[in-house]
């Protein structure tokens, strides 16, 4: 049986984080984004992380941030890892890093091939990557994450990179199995089908997707 790591992405309270914890994720991820739904403050991601224990990796996620946000955030939440999830190029990204001394997940947008291989050039750079779908020209509302859309896990099947990888987009209870057995992920990312609505997460949702995921 293969063992499978799961990011809870997007959580926005207390039971959320609880139940996250008590079921076997090993990293949950807090959205700093204003444009999102799921989008907490600092000072509000400090309280309701306070129950995670240092097994459990804390994740900022930010949309081209700048050094004074980044700070505050840091100060706040003290997270074990930055994912960037915006337009952030190598020379920032590697910025970000000797500025702050943190890990850094770098999110990669998927629609082709050549996605996929610009995000290769990020393995000297980052930490991890994160393999999200690249909405569509029909959606111009898309969030730069949390759509609930996936991309085509085949552009992933046989890849090989030099540094962990995470699959994120559209991830759900129904077809996480088949997601990981396509691409050989080991880790994933899910945050909107485990919402009731919007940035409100149902712990009856969170608990079934670990389940799911625990027993591929």
């Amino acid at each position: 049986m293969a063992i499978i790591k799961v990011k809870i992405c997007g959580v926005t309270d207390e039971a959320a984080v609880k139940t996250a914890v008590d079921n076997g994720a090993e990293y949950i991820g807090f959205v700093f984004f204003s444009g999102s739904p799921r989008n907490v403050t600092p000072s509000q991601a400090e309280k309701i992380s306070k129950s995670i224990p240092a097994k459990i990796k804390k994740v900022a996620v930010v949309v081209d941030p700048d050094d004074k946000s980044l700070a505050e955030i840091i100060a706040k939440l003290n997270p074990d890892y930055i994912q960037l999830h915006g337009s952030e190029t190598l020379e920032r990204t590697k910025d970000i890093k000797n500025k702050f001394g943190a890990k850094v997940i770098k999110a990669v947008k998927v629609r082709s091939s050549d996605d996929v291989a610009r995000g290769q050039a990020f393995q000297n750079v980052a930490d991890m990557l994160l393999f999200d779908a690249r909405p569509s020209d029909s959606m111009p509302e898309a969030l730069p994450g949390g759509n609930g859309v996936s991309f085509d896990w085949q552009l992933l099947k046989g890849r090989e990179f030099t540094i962990p990888w995470i699959l994120s987009g559209g991830l759900n209870s129904d077809n996480i199995a088949e997601a990981v057995r396509i691409t050989g992920a080991k880790i994933v990312d899910v945050s909107s089908s485990l919402e009731i609505r919007p940035g409100i997460k149902e712990p009856k949702l969170i608990k079934e997707f670990l389940h799911v995921v625990k027993e591929i």
